[in-house]
């Protein structure tokens, strides 16, 4: 019995999760190798055999049998044959034992390097079985060190993985030995023929699998993440749906006063999420998103939504740095754009001060305003406002007094709109 062989087997079975079959089948590949240069005359057709509970090695040389033989390396006569195999027959194949006594030694002297290449394969091997159907899980791991600054090595049990400065917030810091949970995003080769599993705290879907975590509604899919994004380190927005008229996407996610959610927010290390009702129309999701606020003007895009808001709502609408309306574009696949009602209604008086100093006739024509009742437009003709130019020179305080429940900025508005489409 080969004790040395038997004992590589356990241990890598036992402590690094390679099967047997796979530990065999890379020693023999190199062993075959070592076979060709130390056993002279054996030519190219080399078999190696490892018994997998002994570890006894055999090896073979496969040679044809001829009537003269001419490349002994690759041949051997039918007289020679026969001693053999007595009922062998010219052009026929014979594997011949030709395991020298000392073969161990010597293989293991020239197929050391070989092994180790083939075991590196084989345990990448392994890594990519354990681990690449596992994308997307959380994983938990300990700090082992760092490498190229603040990229850390996870221990996580078999295998080391990697957690790249990129892939955390720069908010968060970690010592050796601390305990982290991470997305396993993904396994890849490297260059140097080994595997890498990669981890990220700031990607999005970590977020997605701590809420599947807590929340037992999002793993039997009564309720479903549709749309999340996030700016690691600072805020979450997910837009959530159920299945069932009963429950409650929001609170469901949210939990008996805030325990669900608390629980994510102190793994994310106090990451603000906001969880809102999910729906199909762009329209209605975004007033979702920016409850309790209410847009005082809305022009909805495929590329591009623009909002006027109340002064005092617009830093609730921006966020930091623009941090939230990013974010709420980012979910709706869109660019947002916010204004302030007052310099809106500025920007408007001088528009409309401009065009009314034009001398285009249409706007000294009896008033008619797309989108405006006819009911309001005779207000408005009766008050002595009986043309556009009038209606643009009029001071915005004086329309409501004299026509009740008209909005002049409203009007300005459907007027402007008027005259980009007849020039457009």
């Amino acid at each position: 019995m080969n004790k040395d062989l038997i004992a590589i087997f356990e241990y890598l079975e036992r402590e690094k999760g390679i099967k047997r079959d796979i530990v065999i089948a890379a020693i023999e590949d190199s062993l075959r190798a070592a076979a060709r240069k130390s056993i002279k005359g054996i030519g190219e057709k080399v078999t190696v055999q490892i018994h997998p509970k002994t570890g006894e090695i055999e090896v073979y040389a496969q040679k044809k049998i001829v009537e003269k033989v001419l490349n002994p390396s690759d041949e051997i006569s039918l007289a020679a044959a026969r001693e053999m195999e007595p009922d062998c027959n010219i052009g026929q194949l014979l594997e011949i034992s030709v395991t020298p006594q000392d073969f161990g030694r010597i293989a293991a002297q020239a197929a050391r390097q070989i092994i180790t290449q083939k075991l590196k394969g084989a345990e990448r091997d392994v890594i990519y079985e354990e681990y690449r159907h596992r994308a997307g899980e959380i994983i938990s791991g300990t700090v082992k060190r760092f490498i190229r600054g603040r990229t850390i090595i996870v221990d996580l049990g078999k295998v080391e993985a990697i957690l790249p400065e990129r892939n955390y917030p720069k908010l968060e810091r970690y010592n050796l030995g601390d305990k982290v949970q991470a997305l396993l995003l993904e396994v890849h080769d490297t260059d140097t023929g080994g595997a890498e599993v990669i981890l990220s705290r700031s990607h999005p879907e970590f977020v997605s699998q701590l809420f599947v975590q807590e929340v037992p509604e999002l793993h039997d899919g009564t309720v479903a993440i549709e749309k999340i994004v996030r700016d690691a380190g600072y805020r979450t927005k997910l837009a959530v749906r159920s299945f069932d008229p009963k429950v409650d996407p929001v609170g469901t996610c949210v939990g008996v006063r805030g325990t669900r959610i608390k629980n994510i927010i102190r793994e994310l290390n106090n990451e603000k999420i906001d969880v809102v009702p999910y729906s199909d129309n762009a329209q209605s999701l975004l007033e979702n998103l920016i409850a309790p606020v209410v847009p005082r003007k809305l022009k909805m895009g495929d590329q591009k939504i623009f909002m006027v808001v109340a002064d005092d709502d617009y830093p609730m609408v921006i966020g930091k740095k623009g941090m939230n309306a990013r974010l709420i574009g980012q979910l709706l696949d869109c660019t947002i754009e916010v204004q302030k009602i007052t310099e809106y209604q500025k920007l408007l008086a001088v528009q409309l001060a401009e065009l009314s100093s034009s001398e285009d006739p249409s706007l000294d024509e009896r008033l008619k305003i797309e989108g405006v009742n006819s009911l309001i437009a005779e207000s408005l003709v009766g008050a002595g406002l009986d043309t556009i130019r009038k209606v643009m020179k009029a001071d915005p305080a004086e329309i409501p007094v004299k026509v009740p429940g008209v909005n002049y900025y409203d009007l300005a508005d459907k007027i402007l709109e008027q005259i980009r489409k007849k020039k457009g």
